[in-house]
This record gives C-alpha cells, structure tokens and sequence, in this order.
C-alpha cells in the first residue's frame, strides 16, 4: 500500500470515527436522537477539522502502527483530547454554553476507536500472522535489559526467524513471573529441563556483560541440550552501535577458553613504544603480526616488519596501513632470514630501532623433530643473529618471544628455545641492551595449533584426531598474549625470563568437544579418535621449573622466573659441529645440553628476584 493510499484510508476512518462518536454520545445521552440540533452540527464539524488538524501535528498519519508501543498511544491522547477541548471553546464562542457530557463521552468513545483501529493491526499481526509462520523456538538466558530488549525485537521483527518462549535467571525474585509475556522458568541450572519440557530448538545468551568464566559455565550447561547456542553482541559493540541487540553471534572457542582482559599500564608502554622505532621479526606470523596490530595503537614513529614469506609480510603491512591511514607512523617491510647475520646487522645499523619484538622461530613440534637441524639454525643461531646485531646497533630493548615447551623440554623445538633464551641471558650480561623473553603456552588460533586443525576435521564430518585422553594444555588468545608481551618490555630491566599467567590447563578432549559442540554437531555425527602421542610431545606442559619458580606477580598475569645455568660455551660448540651430527645425535645433544639445570641467578637479577 503506498503512502497516499494508507493516509486516504486513515483519513476515511478517523472521519467516519468523530461523525460515529459524536452522534453516539448524543444517542447515549438524550431520548431526542432524531432531532439534529445546531450546536450537534457546529460541535461535528469543529471535532472534524480540530481532529486531522491536531492528527497531522502529532504525525499520527505517519507513525507504523504495527510498531505502535506507549509513545505512540500518549499521542493519540494528546491529539483527542486537544480536538475536544478546540470544540469547547467553539461551543462558548458560539453557543454560550459547553456541554461536558456529550464531550466527555465522545472523548472516550475516540480513545476506543481510534486507538483500538490503530493497535488492531498490530494484534492480529502479532496474534495470527506471526503464528502462521513456522519459528524457531527459543530460550532467552537473561532477563535483563538486554533480554528483554531481544524479546521486544523478536515481537516487533515479523521476519525474525526465533519465537521467544522462556527465560532463564538467577534471580530468584522475578522466577515463575512473566516478563512481556515469557515466563521466567529458573536459574541456569534448569537450562536442560526447560529445553526439554519447551522444546526448544536455540539458545540466546542475552547478557552482554557476562565474564569467560561465568560464559563458560552457561554454555556447559548448553551442552548437555540438542539445542543451537548463541550470544549476544558484546557490551562494546552494542554501546558503540557497531552491532545491534538482535545480532546473534556463535559461541566462539575464545570465548569460552579466554580470559577476562586486564588494564594495561599505557604510560609505561607508551614510554618506551610512543614515537620510537620498533622492529619486529617474524611480523607476518600469528603473534608477530598481532603484536604490529597492539604496538600500531601506540603510535610508534617508525614501524619495521620483518620476515622471511613475503605474502604474509605483505598482507599485514596493507593492514596496518588501511587502519592507520590517518596515524603518523611509516611502515617499512623487509624480507629476510634471521639466519643471515650480515643481512640482520645491515637492517639494525639502516634503522637504529630502539625496540625489538623476535617473533620469528620455527615452532611446530614434530615438524621440528623430523628437522632437528633447521629448528637450530633458525631458533638458536637466528636468534643469537638478531641478538648480535641489536647490541651493535645500541637498542635498548630486545624482547624474544618463548614458549612454555622450553621448561624440562622433551621435544627439539623446546630445546631450541630454551637455548634461544640462554643466548638471550647472555647477550644481557655483556650488552647495553636490555634482553628479556617472555614465555607462554599455546596460543588460540595459530598457525599450526590444534583448533584449526579440529575446525578442519569437523568440516569435513569428523573424526576429530586427539593425540591421548589425558593431555592437557595452557591456552590464551593471541591479542591477550600479544599485549602482555608489549607489557612484559616496558617491565625490563635485562636478564628475565617473564612467565605469563595462562590460567587453568584444559584437556584437549575436552576442547575437541566443545569445538563440535559449537559448530553445532553432536558428538557422535563426529566422533573422536585418539591417534597416540607423537615424538616429542609432553602429556602436559609447564610454565616453569620447580627451580624457577618466583610466586611474586610483577604486573598482573606476569611473573619473572629465576634463572638456571647458562651453558654457552657447550651452545658456541654446538653451532661450530652441528653440521657433522646426524639427525638422532643432534636431537639428543640438544635435549642434554637444554635439560642440564645448574642453578644460578645473575648479577643483573639479585636485586629483582
């Protein structure tokens, strides 16, 4: 129907309403209906105008009346009653007299039917057309602001594909209480009863604000349901506008496995990063490239990407020039291996950085057991290159990337970097520049992690391949891991090992379930099969050894382990023979030499440990 046409309609049945109700007030209110008076015919003709004149200055003409709510009905309100009063004061111009009866009477008859043909449309549309079509029903959990804002949508939004039918709270004062018409069934531990007893095909988590943790328990009791679970937009994106209340949003792995963000100390980071030169390796990597994103927002004066593979260089540094177009920072990428120490020198002494992140490494375990010798040249010797060529070039920072497989290492790539960071330590002692690493576990969504390998097999219909029952691993998202190693070097003083908080360990199988779970199969349509350990891998890893251990927090979710021996002597031995051993002895050489613990603290560290 277009405009024209629905104001005609309107117009037709608001005039047919004021003839109706004035003369059925009169009807009402005297015997002598058949008698047309003259201040029955003045009073009609007045109610007429008065009323389109006031219905087009409240635009009630041109409200959407199947969205109709209280604002609305107070306009209705305000035009009706202004009409009657116009026609009083007519009546004591011309008449000398106002009669109050019949205006009070026709004043309600108006409020009836016009506000009752305006609302109509919205019942039946809500009552019968909505019920024709065939919704999916769902559980609310939350009956807050935001859940019943989602309710409201869901009423409103006749193409909404959800029927809300219950919520779910903890508040035990609103329980077996309706909220605009659904029932509050119970807390969350009826979430499995009530999707049974509803039939309930979806799941919304209607509480923007939720914590991982307290998420995390909500969407375990999700789980033990058939039904499809989702959430709302986060707080952030509502509040900026960025997404809306009937957004719905997969569970994500992060989300559950995540934990809740920390502050950081922005002055002390933006010391030390804030119109400075900083250089990345291995910035098109999953941590380097994040750690380019966090540092970007610092404003750095000069910002050198880093790395070996071109296309991944490529794609980040037109990222970070498409976000900070409007920003003062130059980007300059170069490609180059961490192995050519001439080439690392050549870069350090063109640039001068004041910071250096060393992301670069080769990282998957038994892809580095079958290549003992490449893991050494790139972690140890690459390492040692770019720790070489930062001290010529007087940086005053050099933070290196560890991982938590260089504590009691049983595999090469753990042996690697636990002797990447005695090149480190030592480097401290006899260097102006301030050498730390920061070591942390698996990292959410890498390159060659195992949630997108389980995503990969779930795709494809399963079986989802686990390596044993019992393995457990730490986990954290890569923007959380990425900003504390940013906080970790405006903590450096030289010489510590900085050991992130990774939270609670979580069994592999049980995040293979969650992640088939979410994709919203069940796990028998997948399966899981368990495929045996493979070389190198640890049933669960540390952060530290019992000899390292230091339980004081100097930040939040950041501590600095003690020390242990640094072996370099037998480390500068080793890169003069490694070619002449063959794959078996270099692998035992390395896990020897990375698993001797002589404990000692350096110079630099007794008076911070």
């Amino acid at each position: 129907m277009s405009y024209r046409q629905r104001l005609s309609l309107l117009v037709f049945i608001d005039s047919f309403i004021v003839f109706t109700s004035i003369f059925f007030s009169r009807f009402l209110l005297s015997a002598d209906f058949d008698v047309i008076t003259l201040p029955l015919v003045v009073s009609s003709i007045t109610l007429l105008v008065s009323h389109h004149v006031f219905s087009f200055v409240y635009k009630l003409y041109k409200k959407a009346w199947e969205h109709a709510s209280i604002g609305e009905l107070i306009f209705i309100v305000k035009a009706t009653t202004y009409s009657l009063i116009t026609v009083a004061c007519v009546q004591q111009l011309i008449i000398h007299d106002i009669y109050f009866r019949l205006l009070a009477v026709t004043w309600m008859l108006h409020m009836i039917l016009i506000g009752g043909s305006r609302f109509c449309w919205r019942i039946i549309r809500n009552t019968y057309i909505k019920k024709s079509v065939v919704k999916k029903r769902t559980l609310i959990v939350g009956a807050g602001s935001a859940g019943t804002m989602l309710v409201r949508q869901l009423f409103k939004n006749n193409d909404a594909e959800m029927f809300p039918v219950g919520f779910i709270d903890d508040n035990v004062k609103i329980h077996n209480l309706d909220i605009l018409g659904i029932p509050v069934i119970g807390g969350i531990e009826r979430i499995e009863q009530a999707v049974k007893e509803l039939n309930i095909d979806n799941i919304i988590i209607a509480i923007p604000s939720l914590s991982k943790k307290e998420l995390n328990h909500i969407f375990q009791e999700c789980t033990k349901t058939n039904a499809k679970t989702q959430t709302l937009p986060k707080l952030e994106d509502l509040v900026s506008g960025k997404l809306s209340v009937n957004h719905f949003m997969d569970v994500q792995v992060e989300d559950l496995l995540g934990r809740d963000p920390i502050d950081l100390d922005i002055e002390s980071i933006s010391g030390y990063i804030t119109n400075k030169v900083v250089l990345v390796t291995g910035a098109g990597g999953s941590i380097g490239s994040e750690i380019c994103r966090q540092i970007s927002k610092f404003t750095p004066q000069m910002l050198i990407l880093l790395g070996h593979g071109e296309n991944s260089i490529y794609s980040i540094e037109m990222e970070l020039k498409d976000l900070y177009e409007a920003a003062s920072i130059e980007f300059i990428t170069e490609i180059a291996d961490i192995q050519d120490v001439k080439k690392m020198i050549s870069i350090m002494n063109k640039y001068h950085p004041d910071v250096v992140y060393h992301a670069a490494a080769h990282k998957h375990v038994p892809l580095m057991e079958r290549n003992p010798e490449e893991a050494f040249k790139n972690n140890v010797i690459g390492t040692m290159n770019v720790a070489i060529a930062a001290s010529q070039s007087a940086v005053d920072t050099f933070v290196m990337i560890s991982t938590d497989k260089a504590v009691n290492p049983t595999s090469v790539m753990g042996a690697t970097k636990r002797m990447a960071e005695m090149v480190i330590q030592d480097m401290d002692r006899n260097s102006s520049t301030k050498f730390v690493a920061v070591r942390f576990g698996n990292v959410l969504g890498s390159r060659g992690s195992v949630i997108p390998r389980f995503k990969q097999q779930i795709v494809k219909g399963g079986p989802v391949s686990v390596t044993h029952p019992d393995m457990i691993r730490y986990f954290m998202t890569i923007p959380e891991a990425s900003r504390l190693v940013i906080q970790a070097g405006a903590l450096a003083r030289g010489g510590e090992i900085f050991v992130l908080d990774m939270g609670e360990p979580v069994k592999i199988v049980d995040l293979a379930k969650n992640l088939i779970k979410l994709s919203g199969n069940s796990l028998e349509e997948i399966g899981i099969e368990f495929t045996g350990m493979r070389p190198g891998e640890k049933l669960f890893e540390e952060l530290l050894n019992s000899d390292e251990i230091n339980e004081k927090q100097v930040y939040p979710k950041i501590y600095i382990g003690k020390t242990s021996e640094l072996y370099m002597e037998e480390i500068k031995e080793m890169i003069s023979n490694y070619t002449t051993l063959d794959k078996e002895n270099l692998r035992s050489q390395l896990l020897n030499l990375a698993n001797s613990q002589v404990i000692s603290i350096p110079k630099k560290l007794i008076s911070i440990v």
